[in-house]
């Protein structure tokens, strides 16, 4: 008989600093992108739109917690500033 590992979400368990992540990701939250994604672009260094320019959308999609709703959301934001994915 094979025993069922149980997985502890860090976050729901209190072990991740939910303070650290709001002091960085204010533009994400400006954008009404999910909590998982905003903590995805923030670990992977992307605090800002245009740090987002030339980052190939296929990249993006393989955060953790990056979702379509959330790759839709950033690529409308880039193209209202004049940015866009790298193809």
């Amino acid at each position: 008989m094979t025993e069922k590992t149980t997985r502890i979400c860090p976050v729901t368990a209190g072990l991740v600093d939910l303070d650290a992540y709001a002091a960085v990701d204010g533009v994400w939250r400006a954008l009404r992108i999910s909590a998982p994604a905003r903590r995805a672009l923030v670990d992977a260094g992307f605090t800002q739109i245009d740090q987002l320019a030339g980052v190939s959308r296929q990249s993006l999609a393989k955060l953790h917690g990056m979702g379509p709703k959330a790759l839709r959301m950033l690529s409308d934001a880039l193209e209202q500033n004049g940015f866009r994915f790298a193809a």
